[in-house]
C-alpha cells in the first residue's frame, strides 16, 4: 500500500483515503511515518543537492592540509 501527504489536510492518506488531486499530496511513501516525516526527506535532499550543485560550480573540494593524497 502507498502513503501520501496531503498539503490540503495536512494528514497521511493512504491510496484508499485519497479525496484530494495530486497537486495536492507529497508521494508516495511506502509507510505512513515515511508519509509523515516528508519534509525531513525533502530537507537532506536539498540540502545534498546544494552540496553538489556548490562541488559542481566551485570544483571539488581541496583535501585538508597535511592530508595525504592517494
Amino acid at each position: 500500500m502507498n502513503y501520501w501527504w496531503c498539503l490540503k489536510h495536512s494528514r497521511v492518506e493512504s491510496e484508499e483515503e485519497i479525496d484530494s488531486k495530486g497537486s495536492d499530496r507529497v508521494g508516495p511513501y511506502p509507510s505512513a511515518e515515511r508519509a509523515e516525516h516528508w519534509r525531513d526527506e525533502f530537507a537532506a535532499r536539498n540540502e545534498r543537492l546544494d552540496r553538489e550543485d556548490k562541488e559542481w560550480r566551485e570544483g571539488p573540494s581541496a583535501p585538508p592540509e597535511g592530508a595525504a593524497e592517494g
